[in-house]
């Protein structure tokens, strides 16, 4: 059972970085929520709303595969 859990995990991975660019030109990673503090030499930023939705959506999908 974990054997196919990470079977799944590793193709989502890889599925999310093929679909990186598109995802990062509609938005997801640039959410309002998401916390970005510039200073003057450095920057911090916590995407933490985009955090939340993938986990969502992860979860979801994994909720659907143990059925």
């Amino acid at each position: 059972m974990i054997q196919k859990t990470l079977i799944i995990i590793g193709v989502l991975f890889i599925l999310i970085g093929l679909l990186y660019p598109f995802l990062r030109d509609i938005g997801l990673g640039r959410l309002p929520g998401d916390i970005i503090i510039k200073k003057e030499n450095s920057s911090f930023y916590f995407p933490i709303v985009t955090c939340i939705l993938i986990s969502l959506v992860i979860s979801l999908i994994l909720m659907f595969f143990k059925k």
